[in-house]
């Protein structure tokens, strides 16, 4: 299956960067580009993308509102947006995240990390880029929050416990796997009864909760 992909930047070089990519794989095409928030939300939902590339800071409307717009909480259908920005972490990105986002890279992670990530997003799960993980937590603890984290409607188990963690420090599905010396499978059941528990709907929020609960630290740089 090809996943389609629809690209959101107001810079021309990103945008061609990232389409050179992604249109050199053979399972991946770009399928739109937009230069604001609003055309990308518009694209995306005209289009339905697999997958969408959303830089936060754009004109016109930025990747946060336009990330709410097509995932946030109160849609019905929403769409997989990875959102990508620069080494110095946006003060927004907590925000971006909060309003659906499924995936945070650097526009610098590498071809095979952006590669991974969108494949990630198009099978439902989500990727936050390893190497910004610690700095991703550091920023989500600074950041003030007007109503204390949810608690777990059931507490969570031992193992539940280890997946949170790994998690947290942006570990993919495989990764927790071989780590925990445990199946895919598994991997996926505990994750699902994390997201029901905690009232996630993706890893993502399954690593911001475990950050602002003060569950997990942060790994060194």
């Amino acid at each position: 299956m090809t996943i389609r992909v629809l690209i959101a930047d107001d810079q021309d070089i990103i945008r061609s960067g990232l389409k050179m990519i992604l249109d050199g794989r053979p399972d991946i095409e770009v399928i739109a580009e937009a230069d604001n928030g609003r055309e990308a939300v518009h694209l995306a939902r005209k289009l339905r993308p697999d997958v969408c590339l959303f830089d936060i800071r754009m004109p016109v409307m930025d990747g946060i509102e336009a990330t709410n717009q097509l995932a946030g909480r109160d849609v019905d259908d929403p769409l997989a947006i990875i959102i990508i920005t620069t080494f110095d972490l946006d003060e927004h990105v907590h925000g971006a995240l909060k309003a659906g986002a499924r995936g945070f890279l650097l526009k610098d992670a590498g071809k095979e990390l952006l590669v991974q990530a969108i494949h990630a997003a198009a099978e439902g799960d989500a990727l936050i880029a390893p190497s910004i993980t610690a700095r991703l937590l550091a920023t989500f603890s600074r950041t003030p929050t007007t109503t204390a984290p949810p608690q777990p409607i059931e507490p969570l188990t031992a193992r539940e416990e280890e997946v949170l963690t790994t998690v947290a420090r942006g570990r993919t599905n495989a990764e927790i796997a071989d780590e925990l010396h445990i199946s895919l499978s598994t991997v996926k059941a505990h994750l699902a009864s994390l997201m029901n528990k905690l009232g996630a709907r993706n890893r993502v929020e399954i690593a911001m909760w475990a950050s602002e609960t003060g569950r997990t630290q942060a790994p060194p740089d």
